[in-house]
């Protein structure tokens, strides 16, 4: 093989989602688990809006002028977050996999990026040795959980939809739980109208860019958290990530009637802060 990189462009969204599709659909069925892209529709509508986002990066390989794979790496935020990589069926285990990280690692470095987060499916245990080896440390087990919409109000809590009014102060809570804020995805959560924020009293106490596999959330405490997942009308992708660890939250999901569809392993290269508070990631952390 002669393998080339190049930046993805919107005309890619078709081959590198079909490609998303059948790389997800081959390593789920060997393990007996649920794809994250149950469709090449979903596949493809992902790819689409992340080579048409001006905030991802995204590289495509080719073998002999054919797209083999592709990955996308978030640049919204001072921390980045590393998409999927996905290759096709037919050449994996080839190399391109660890081609396209390193990638995006030399290009994370290049732009100056403290740290380089990103989730991994755990049954995947190749993808596991592929990023301990490019030195990604292991920080905690997180639970996919999907199901019905939770039907409770939390006492002292509200909850509504976010307003760019509520950007710095969003900003503020999430630097105060993760040491960094995350101001691109809030920004665009109130254009796309998927966020939420939780009011206590005249204060902010938590918010979400979305429940769901593309987005995350932080609060003060669990209490927070729990108001955005029962004031969100839906659960969207796979459904929404839980650090394993937290294990009141956790609880409190399979109490009500949600149920954990996969395990996921959160990987970090650089800066890294130990949350202080509650919190959800969204699939790029």
């Amino acid at each position: 093989m002669t393998i080339k990189l190049r930046p993805g462009t919107p005309a890619d969204a078709e081959t590198c989602g079909q490609i998303i599709f059948d790389a997800f659909s081959a390593i789920s069925s060997q393990h007996n688990f649920p794809s994250d892209f149950p469709a090449p529709e979903v596949g493809i509508g992902v790819a689409s809006m992340l080579l048409s986002h001006p905030g991802f990066y995204s590289v495509v390989a080719e073998d002999d002028g054919i797209v083999v794979g592709s990955n996308f790496l978030d640049e919204r935020c001072s921390v980045a977050g590393l998409g999927h990589v996905t290759v096709s069926p037919t050449q994996q285990n080839s190399g391109v996999g660890p081609r396209l990280m390193q990638h995006m690692l030399d290009r994370a470095e290049e732009r100056g990026y403290p740290g380089v987060r990103l989730l991994q499916s755990t049954y995947h245990s190749r993808s596991l040795a592929l990023y301990a080896s490019m030195n990604f440390d292991v920080r905690g087990i997180c639970s996919v959980v999907q199901g019905p919409q939770v039907r409770e109000q939390v006492p002292g809590r509200t909850v509504r939809a976010i307003t760019s009014a509520d950007l710095d102060r969003c900003n503020r809570l999430c630097f105060r739980i993760h040491g960094h804020d995350r101001s691109g995805e809030v920004g665009d959560s109130v254009q796309q109208g998927t966020g939420l924020v939780v009011e206590s009293g005249d204060r902010i106490t938590g918010y979400t860019t979305g429940i769901g596999f593309f987005g995350h959330s932080v609060g003060e405490g669990n209490d927070d958290v729990k108001a955005l997942i029962a004031g969100s009308k839906e659960y969207s992708g796979p459904g929404l990530i839980v650090p394993a660890r937290n294990t009141d939250l956790l609880r409190w999901c399979l109490n009500h009637d949600l149920r954990i569809v996969q395990n996921m392993t959160l990987m970090t290269i650089g800066l890294y802060n130990e949350p202080q508070g509650a919190w959800l990631p969204s699939i790029l952390m």
